[in-house]
């Protein structure tokens, strides 16, 4: 096991999301591996909580520094300090003992004196430190809280104030095996709390954070870990038995597992481009029960159909589009400091050429559905639109729904505290 204390292997974690080196999902990992497992938890805890509100604990320790600290992990540390003063039940004694401590261990010993200095000066002057900061509270980059004000008005602050909460564990029940209600009798069973989804018939929000690896049928294939808005991108699709559907950006697999729980499909291919990811959609429908003859799993550039379908047309095509995935940002706090406003134009040419690529592989009379994790107009209403103006044998579907808000173009979700991530939906078919 590591020597480093928790906040060194925090610090460690962050600071190649600080210089926009890395993502969470890839420097978190191997420290977890380092850390014992019952620190595990609050390791995540803590270098979640600092990722997701940085931009406002800058904010706040900005009149704090005479000259700039040019060292990252020193930063970060600093960042990690006020979290665990305003944010946890750590005594604060310990928060900033083992924090100071945390600096010397990652050799920075010449800092311990100042950091200290810093976190006991927030600690006695925090109030005013953040009423002075309460304009940077929603902790979101500048470019994006005013694209979120302009494209969304009244809800952007709700948006940016559901980003900054962690988001509940949901599940999809595999109901090829066991039935909501029954799944809700088994959690029930060993005292886990569990409410149906709103929206999603097949979802269930867990009252608690967990290792969904002992939960009850997780080796059976009993369900997935999906959020509510994703979960129903199948029901919207909503195929009929015995059709040819491809799932295009199809990684992780979620989507295309739920559409194998629901339909008796005749074929189903799933592509993704990365080679990596494309394994993680064979061992989930390995562990799902769904690796069936009639589903082909492809390395695939969907932008490039011609490489890869050989002529097949088909009859559903969803198309989980690439995104700047401003829609998730409560389960990923780092695309707020990864995510940058030339990003959105780079994304939204790209949705547009896989879309152009993918039209003609849909048979007349066929559907696609467009899916995207952001809340951007540029890459949702403002993209279909546009696809909808320049193709002549496009027309779009009403999605008729009781979740998200009507558009002009599909149907949008925004992330929201007690419900499910940012999602956009729009529902194309081919005509003749």
């Amino acid at each position: 096991m590591s020597k480093l204390n928790l906040r060194a292997l925090a610090a460690q974690a962050l600071t190649p999301i600080i210089e926009q080196q890395s993502s969470l999902s890839r420097s978190l990992p191997p420290i977890q591996e380092r850390c014992p497992e019952r620190d595990r938890a609050l390791l995540q805890n803590l270098v979640y909580g600092t990722a997701r509100e940085w931009l406002y604990f800058q904010a706040i320790t900005k009149p704090l520094v005479n000259k700039p600290i040019k060292d990252t992990a020193v930063l970060a540390l600093l960042a990690l300090g006020i979290y665990q003063l305003l944010r946890t039940r750590i005594p604060a004694h310990a928060a900033i003992a083992e924090t100071v401590e945390a600096a010397r261990q990652l050799g920075f010993g010449h800092t311990t004196g100042l950091l200290n200095a810093l976190l006991r000066r927030f600690q006695r002057e925090s109030e005013v430190l953040c009423q002075n900061a309460a304009k940077y509270q929603h902790a979101h980059p500048d470019w994006l809280a005013k694209q979120l004000q302009k494209d969304w008005h009244e809800h952007a602050y709700p948006m940016m104030e559901a980003n900054n909460q962690p988001a509940a564990l949901t599940l999809r029940v595999n109901n090829r095996q066991v039935s909501r209600e029954q799944y809700l009798a088994l959690l029930a069973a060993e005292n886990i709390e569990a409410t149906p989804c709103q929206f999603a018939p097949e979802g269930l929000r867990l009252a608690q954070l967990c290792d969904v690896t002992q939960l009850p049928l997780y080796n059976e294939g009993g369900f997935s870990v999906q959020d509510e808005s994703a979960q129903l991108a199948a029901h919207v699709l909503n195929p009929a038995a015995a059709s040819v559907i491809l799932d295009a950006c199809a990684a992780p697999g979620g989507k295309t597992a739920h559409l194998l729980e629901l339909v008796d499909s005749q074929k189903l291919v799933a592509i993704d481009s990365d080679r990596q990811r494309v394994k993680r959609i064979d061992e989930n429908l390995a562990r799902l029960r769904l690796n069936f003859a009639h589903v082909q799993v492809l390395t695939a550039d969907a932008a490039h159909p011609e490489q890869w379908t050989n002529g097949q047309q088909f009859d559903a095509i969803l198309l989980d589009a690439p995104c700047t995935a401003t829609g998730v940002i409560r389960r990923h706090p780092d695309i707020k400091l990864l995510r940058k406003a030339s990003d959105v134009a780079q994304t939204v040419a790209l949705q547009a050429q896989i879309l152009a690529a993918l039209w003609p592989t849909l048979k007349v009379g066929g559907r696609l559905l467009y899916a995207t994790c952001s809340v951007l107009k540029a890459e949702n209403e403002l993209q279909i639109g546009s696809f909808v103006h320049h193709t002549a044998n496009a027309k779009e579907i009403a999605i008729v729904a009781d979740w998200g808000i009507e558009r002009p173009h599909g149907r949008q979700l925004f992330p929201s505290v007690n419900g499910g991530d940012g999602f956009y939906y729009a529902l194309l078919e081919k005509t003749a």
